[in-house]
């Protein structure tokens, strides 16, 4: 009897591990299923990720008619205005996914007014009068500060512009285009009636002649040209854009958009102005690479050592606020002087052609 109890609480204790044994599977099932299912949902959930700004902006791009196109942009040499061609040798425009075609123009203003060329750089002096008289073109970024001044005979009578009064300035480009608004500028600003001086056209090569044979008794120069006259003695500055206080921070080249395309293009131009601030900062910190590069491709010309120096001494880190404020003052100044209408404010006018994109340099 006792062995038969025995024998019966034996197979009831393997019963009991038995059942034991089959539970604690089952429980181990259910946990190995758990994770799973959550893995399943998480990558659910990534795949199903509502897309970025970027990939929407990028969607938007490929929507825009300049998209796949390559963009042309109107060079004809120099180093102030070398940036786009300096940006598409390097590869800049390709990062940004953009096809590019330097085109040779004669004006620049005829060329980016007529939407022959997307982008172009030059003068402020050459192009806000036009742009405000209506030439389809804006502004989103200025190329750099400094490079032309006003030069007289060193050891001549005149020492500033206060001794210009019924004398001549000579213009290498002429009545009415750039020479002529800078030296407008230089008079207004030491409070001299431009009535008072002469304005003639002078050819560039022929200006330091006409200096000494008296024709003129000054003339708006590059700094690049004059150097080797300066430094023979010929000429001195009186005026400059590039060292003067008033001018200094000022920017002197501004890129230029055909305004119909960077309305139809939006995402298109901001691509572009970014590559131009990107462009910008490699100059500032690579002259001479930069140089180069412009000579390399026939986009600057004459002493190299000379124009690394012109490029050292140009700013080519022009913030939107210094642009900005320069165009205002600008305009201010035209507006006296009459070239430009004063029937609008200057922030009217402001607002008419300049666009910027919200863009900063990269300071060292």
């Amino acid at each position: 009897m006792n062995k038969l109890i025995k024998v019966i609480a034996v197979i009831m204790a393997c019963l009991f591990m038995f059942t034991a044994c089959k539970t604690t599977v089952n429980n181990d099932k259910k946990d190995d299923k758990a994770p799973v299912e959550t893995t399943d949902k998480t990558e659910e959930t990534s795949t199903d990720a509502a897309p970025t700004d970027a990939d929407s902006e990028e969607e938007a791009w490929k929507k825009e008619p300049a998209y796949g196109k390559a963009i042309k942009i109107g060079y004809n040499g120099g180093l102030c205005t070398g940036g786009p061609g300096l940006a598409s040798a390097l590869g800049m425009f390709k990062e940004e996914g953009i096809d590019t075609e330097v085109v040779n123009v004669q004006s620049k203003v005829d060329a980016i007014g007529t939407g022959k060329v997307d982008l172009t750089c030059d003068h402020i002096a050459t192009l806000l009068v036009p742009a405000v008289n209506g030439v389809d073109m804006e502004f989103k970024a200025a190329a750099q500060t400094g490079c032309k001044s006003l030069y007289v005979l060193d050891k001549g009578e005149i020492n500033s512009t206060a001794d210009l009064k019924g004398k001549a300035i000579g213009l290498p480009d002429g009545i009415g285009n750039s020479d002529h608004n800078i030296a407008l500028r230089f008079l207004n600003h030491d409070d001299i009636d431009p009535k008072d001086v002469k304005f003639l056209p002078v050819e560039g090569s022929a200006s330091i002649l006409a200096l000494e044979n008296g024709e003129i008794q000054a003339v708006v120069l590059s700094d690049q040209f004059a150097e080797k006259f300066v430094n023979e003695g010929k000429i001195k500055m009186i005026r400059s854009l590039t060292y003067d206080d008033d001018f200094k921070l000022e920017p002197c080249c501004i890129y230029a958009f055909n305004k119909t395309f960077a309305k139809e293009n939006p995402i298109t131009a901001k691509k572009i102005t970014k590559v131009l601030f990107k462009v910008s900062d490699y100059i500032q910190n690579n002259i001479e690479e930069a140089t180069q590069t412009l000579f390399d491709n026939n986009w600057a010309s004459g002493d190299f050592d000379q124009a690394v120096r012109m490029m050292k001494s140009y700013n080519w880190q022009v913030t939107n606020e210094m642009t900005s404020t320069a165009l205002r003052s600008i305009l201010d100044d035209y507006k006296q002087f009459g070239v430009i209408t004063s029937d609008k404010s200057t922030d009217e006018l402001l607002g008419e052609v300049w666009h910027e994109e919200d863009f900063k340099h990269e300071m060292k």
